[in-house]
């Protein structure tokens, strides 16, 4: 299962700086960051490999937040995916 989220936030340096300090704790609820992508200034998209969909549901719903505060983060829209 992947994950991909786009994230629309203010200034692109400040988010990838608070998006790189998130790391370990998105690795600790289930996701490891396969790419990373910058759309423009005020965009980003972020592929995932999700180990533990309950915890990354959870870690999206919580934890998440506190990283999309501090990154400047206006709004996301994460959607889970399955190849099939």
């Amino acid at each position: 299962m992947q994950l991909i989220v786009r994230y629309t936030h203010q200034d692109a340096t400040a988010f990838r700086t608070a998006f790189d300090a998130d790391a370990e704790d998105r690795g600790r609820n289930g996701l490891s960051l396969l790419q990373l992508w910058r759309e423009d200034d005020g965009h980003s998209w972020a592929l995932f490999q999700v180990s533990d969909a309950k915890s990354a549901r959870e870690y999206l719903s919580g934890a998440a937040k506190v990283f999309e505060t501090q990154a400047g983060v206006t709004a996301s829209a994460p959607h889970f995916l399955e190849t099939v």
